[in-house]
C-alpha cells in the first residue's frame, strides 16, 4: 500500500545512498546489506519500529582550555570519533561547541592553545597521514603525508615531532613542512613530551622495542635509559615534590620511577649520518675591500674577454700536451704500452755507481683481467763501453696487477769515464711492434 516499501526496493535504495560520498549510514542499515534475501523480511519485522540512530565511537581524546592558559584553568573536551569527526565540548553543560570532520578516522590528537582566542588541533588519522585544525575551519587547515604509518605525536614547542612505523622519527613545522628524520634502533612502542618550564627544556621520550628509552631534543640523541623489559607506556611530569619524574610501565606488568637530579646536564650526542654540527656554524667572513669591489667590477666587465683568453690557454695546453704524447710514440721513448690488447707499464731502476752495476726492470700487466704471455726483454747498448751478463731474457706469463722485476748485471768496460744510452725492449713472439724503455 502506501507508504510502504519492499526489502528488495529497500535494498537498491540503500546501495544508491552509500554511493554517495557526502552520506553515511548508521549501522543498522549496514548491517541490512550483508544479509541474504531471505533473512532481510525476519530483520525488517525486527527492527522497523525502532528509529534509526547513527551512534559512533570514540577513538581519542584530550583537553583544550577555554579562555585561560592558566594551569587551573577551566578545560573543554576535544573528542575524536569513529565517523572522523572532532568534536568540542563545552565543560558545564557539556553542548556541542564546534564540530570539525577530517578525511579519516582519527588515532592520536595533540592540542594547544585556547577556544575562545585561537588554538591548533594536530590529529594523526588511521589513513597514515596528520592532520591539523583550527579555529576559524571546520576542515583540516594543513595535512602531512607520512611514508609509514605513525605511531606516536608529540607536539615540542611549535614543532610536531612524529614516531613512525618504519622505525623513525620524524619532525615538522605546524604548518606541514619537514625539518628532519632520524633513524632508530627499534621500533617505538610509545612517545611523550618530556617539558620542564624551570629550566625552559623541551624533549621527546621514546619507548623502544629493545629495552630501551631514548630521549631526543630534535633529532639529536641526548640519554638512553636501559630497561628490564620493553616499555608500555611512559609519563613525565610531577610527582609528590619532584617536578622532573618519569614513570615506565612495562609489558610484564612492571613499574618505574626515575627522579631527575637536579644537576643534570644534557649535552647533544649527534650519532645520526650526515653534516657534521661544525658545518651549520657560519663564518667569519671578512668585510669586502676596494680592492675586491674594483676586480669584481673588471671581471663582470670584461668576462667575455677573460673567458676567450682562459679558453685559447687551454687548448694551448692540450695541444701541447697531445705533441708531447705523439712525440714519445713515435720514439717509442714511453714507459706506457700502447697496444689496447696487451697494456704494460714499465721502468728501471740502476743500483750502484759502477764500473758494475745492477740494472732492475719492473714490468706490470695493467689490463683488467687478461694475462700476457710469450714476452722476452732484449736490451740495446754499445758493446764498446758495456758489457751485460743476459742480453737476453724471457719474462713469464704477467698476471694483471702484479709487478715482475726482471734483473742484470751491466759492467762498463771503457776507462773514459763516459756512459750511453741503454735501450730496453719488451719483445713478442710473431710481433714487428714491441714495447721500448729508454735508460
Amino acid at each position: 500500500g502506501s507508504g510502504q516499501i519492499d526489502p528488495l526496493t529497500l535494498r537498491e535504495m540503500l546501495e544508491g545512498i552509500r554511493k554517495k560520498a557526502d552520506v553515511q549510514l548508521s549501522v543498522r542499515s549496514l548491517r541490512f546489506l550483508t544479509l541474504e534475501t531471505g533473512d532481510m523480511d525476519e530483520f525488517v519485522q525486527l527492527h522497523k519500529q525502532q528509529p534509526i540512530r547513527r551512534q559512533t565511537v570514540i577513538t581519542c581524546i584530550g583537553t583544550l582550555k577555554k579562555s585561560t592558559a592558566d594551569e587551573d584553568g577551566v578545560s573543554c573536551l576535544v573528542i575524536g570519533t569513529e565517523s572522523s569527526d572532532v568534536f568540542v565540548l563545552d565543560p558545564e553543560a557539556f553542548i556541542i561547541l564546534s564540530k570539525m570532520l577530517l578525511p579519516a578516522a582519527p588515532t592520536m590528537m595533540d592540542v594547544t592553545g585556547q577556544f575562545d582566542v585561537e588554538f591548533r588541533i594536530t590529529v594523526a588519522c588511521r589513513n597514515g597521514n596528520i592532520y591539523i585544525l583550527r579555529r576559524e575551519s571546520d576542515k583540516p587547515k594543513y595535512s602531512i603525508e607520512l611514508s609509514s604509518h605513525p605511531v606516536g605525536l608529540v607536539r615540542v614547542g611549535k614543532n610536531v615531532v612524529v614516531g613512525c612505523s618504519d622505525e623513525s622519527l620524524q619532525g615538522f613545522t605546524q604548518k606541514g613542512k619537514k625539518l628532519w628524520k632520524a633513524f632508530l634502533p627499534a621500533p617505538i612502542t610509545t612517545m611523550a613530551a618530556m617539558d620542564l618550564p624551570t629550566r625552559g627544556f623541551q624533549a621527546v621520550l621514546l619507548g623502544l622495542a629493545n629495552c630501551e628509552v631514548h630521549l631526543y631534543r630534535d633529532k639529536n640523541l641526548l640519554s638512553t635509559i636501559k630497561t628490564p623489559d620493553v616499555v608500555s607506556s611512559i609519563c613525565f611530569g610531577r610527582y609528590g615534590r619532584e617536578d622532573g619524574t618519569l614513570i615506565v610501565t612495562t609489558k610484564g606488568g612492571g613499574l618505574m620511577v626515575k627522579i631527575l637530579k637536579r644537576t643534570a646536564a644534557f649535552d647533544d650526542r649527534d650519532g645520526a649520518p650526515g653534516p657534521p654540527l661544525a658545518q651549520s656554524i657560519r663564518l667569519n667572513v671578512p668585510k669586502k675591500t676596494k680592492l675586491y669591489v674594483d676586480q669584481t667590477l673588471r671581471e663582470r666587465e670584461s668576462g667575455l674577454s677573460m673567458h676567450r683568453a682562459f679558453q685559447m690557454d687551454l687548448s694551448r695546453l692540450r695541444l701541447a700536451a697531445a705533441k708531447s704524447y705523439v712525440e714519445a710514440l713515435e720514439s717509442s721513448l714511453t714507459p706506457m704500452s700502447s697496444s689496447l690488447t696487451e697494456p704494460l707499464k714499465m721502468n728501471a731502476v740502476v743500483q750502484g755507481l759502477g764500473p758494475s752495476f745492477k740494472l732492475t726492470l719492473n714490468v706490470q700487466n695493467t689490463a683488467a683481467c687478461r694475462p700476457v704471455m710469450n714476452l722476452a726483454v732484449s736490451f740495446l747498448y754499445d758493446e764498446s763501453l758495456y758489457r751485460m751478463r743476459n742480453p737476453y731474457m724471457r719474462i713469464p706469463l704477467l698476471v694483471p696487477g702484479l709487478i715482475y722485476p726482471v734483473e742484470t748485471f751491466v759492467e762498463c768496460t771503457s776507462d773514459k769515464g763516459i756512459s750511453d744510452i741503454i735501450k730496453v725492449f719488451v719483445l713478442h713472439e710473431g710481433r714487428r711492434t714491441d714495447h721500448q724503455l729508454t735508460t
